[in-house]
């Protein structure tokens, strides 16, 4: 492709010297790095292939912010300054913005983001697998017209493997977005509808996962035991699941379990990591794993926990090789969500936001590594903002969750107290009352320590920004620009044939298998010579023609 083109060579001398400020690095350093950048890029091709697996990652609340924070910490628990650290998406070619908003509030939810980037189509906050016409918590107004399906549906109707891990409740609103159709993303379980009207039009969401999919979708795993399990059945952590516990006598586990059992197919289902570590893919080609009554735990709790849960990264290498060892040779379709940075920013409490980031690259570094760009798009993005901010002007390498510091000396704002790097706009850190808190002294990388904001809320709010989007594989080139959400859906879906695009004729498939075409002269300063050339070619045949040579 760049045939006889000289890519920028590099420069020789110290890359790093004490005279200079940061990690001493000097000009040849940075014209380097640059030059290796622009080189890697210039060698970049497009991958014109279908897709035979899609791996869609999902940052719940993974705000531009929140991404160079987390690349910062993770960059200075490994003992560097952390700004030129790199997370693992942070490494694919292409890179895009997404708009978030639900078609009727400017600050979404993530229920309809769920929709948007699932299903195809914007619609309104807090519904699930359900079009614009629907009124959130308004069973009436769902019909079947209203429903809309998703890419886990196409990749099933293609006999693709299907998967969903989350470290949410596996009926929250983003897994939920793969297989429920709700005016309303907080009726997981039965016992939510007691009072809603034409409740009968409208099914929990366990239980319309269990009826519909305990078939189809191969991997479940994530939180939520509690919603499957009636309430006068004992949890293995908790105890009697009398308080959130199903009221319809029903034990959807036990059904997902007759399932296979009378399908005679290969399963596990799995409570702790310890039962979950002894899985093998192999051999196994379903799995329920809901490791928790309720969410999953935060990264950072796990060390204390008395029942051990898997890690994100753990349960996708699981649910990868799981899928991909039972694909029908078809391929498969796989949801990872890292739903826990969401409640954490929530909370106020960044240092469990970040550190619930990083576990997230940490399961893209491994789906990256067990998968090859040539057959495989990963696409990783999250549903909305949050309103958190990296503020001031901190040295380089200041600790991402501690103090500013200007010069090596704490910075002080207008009412002489310091503040930290990491601010929201609002939430439970909010100043109550003046003078605001001297945080000298304050433990500020501590994992509850609420970082100071400038609104007061129960719990911090989403925010209205672009979202990244980061991709590699077979046709991740098409993310490029500013999108609408829903168009992720629709890349997804064309790059891996399947829903509207399942016709060879309408999706990738038609790109690769078109006719090679001789290639086009662009270079116009030949242009004139080749006619002269072609002018001169007639008029000889012409000549031949008329007066033919004897011999």
């Amino acid at each position: 492709m760049h045939s006889g083109f000289a890519f920028p060579s590099k420069e020789t001398g110290p890359i790093t010297d004490s005279k200079f400020s940061g990690n001493g690095e000097t000009q040849v350093y940075w014209r380097n790095q640059a030059k290796d950048e622009l080189q890697k890029y210039l060698k970049s091709q497009k991958i014109e292939k279908v897709a035979r697996n899609v791996i869609f990652f999902l940052g719940d609340g993974m705000s531009i912010p929140t991404i160079t924070a987390a690349r910062i910490r993770q960059g200075q628990l490994n003992n560097k300054t952390g700004e030129e650290n790199v997370l693992s998406w942070e490494k694919f070619p292409h890179v895009a913005l997404s708009k978030t908003y639900n078609q009727d509030h400017q600050t979404p939810d993530s229920a309809g983001t769920a929709t948007q980037f699932l299903c195809g189509i914007k619609t309104n906050s807090g519904v699930l697998g359900v079009d614009g016409s629907v009124k959130p918590k308004d069973c009436s107004s769902m019909t079947d017209k209203s429903k809309v399906t998703s890419i886990a549906d196409w990749s099933i109707q293609k006999e693709k493997s299907v998967g969903i891990v989350t470290t949410t409740r596996i009926t929250h609103a983003t897994p939920g977005g793969a297989y429920a159709n709700t005016p309303y993303r907080n009726w997981e379980v039965d016992w939510h509808l007691e009072n809603v009207t034409n409740k009968e039009n409208c099914p929990d969401i366990a239980k319309q996962l269990i009826n519909d999919y305990k078939s189809s979708i191969k991997v479940l795993m994530g939180g939520g035991r509690r919603y499957f399990l009636p309430n006068n059945e004992t949890d293995p952590v908790i105890g009697l699941n009398d308080k959130n516990g199903r009221r319809d006598n029903r034990n959807l586990i036990e059904e997902w379990i007759n399932d296979k059992q009378q399908r005679n197919v290969n399963y596990d289902y799995v409570w702790n990591a310890t039962e979950f570590n002894k899985i093998d893919p192999r051999s196994t080609e379903y799995i329920l794993g809901l490791f928790n009554s309720d969410h999953m735990s935060f990264e950072l709790d796990k060390a204390n926990q008395t029942v051990p849960e898997p890690t994100l990264a753990e349960m996708t290498e699981k649910a990868i090789k799981t899928l991909r060892m039972h694909d029908n040779n078809k391929g498969y379709f796989l949801l990872v969500e890292g739903g826990k940075i969401d409640w954490a920013h929530h909370y106020g409490e960044a240092d469990l936001a970040l550190s619930e980031t990083i576990a997230m690259a940490d399961a893209v570094a491994v789906a990256d590594k067990l998968t090859s760009d040539q057959d495989t798009l990963i696409i990783v993005t999250a549903d909305h903002a949050h309103t958190m901010t990296i503020v001031g002007y901190p040295d380089r390498g200041n600790p991402i969750l501690g103090l500013v510091k200007n010069d090596g000396k704490v910075s002080m704002a207008k009412d002489n107290l310091p503040y930290t790097t990491i601010a929201y706009a609002n939430g439970p850190g909010a100043i109550e009352r003046r003078p605001r808190k001297n945080l000298t002294g304050v433990d500020t990388d501590d994992k509850h320590f609420h970082q100071q904001s400038g609104i007061k809320m129960g719990y911090e709010t989403h925010g209205g920004d672009d979202v990244a989007i980061f991709a590699r594989g077979p046709m991740s080139h098409l993310f490029q620009g500013v999108h609408e959400q829903h168009y992720i859906a629709h890349v997804m879906a064309f790059a891996s044939c399947v829903g509207e695009y399942a016709n060879e004729n309408d999706c990738a498939a038609a790109i690769v298998n078109q006719p090679k075409q001789n290639p086009v002269n662009t270079n116009v300063s030949n242009s004139g010579e080749q006619n002269s050339q072609y002018r001169f070619l007639l008029l000889l045949l012409v000549f031949i023609t008329v007066f033919p040579i004897v011999y």
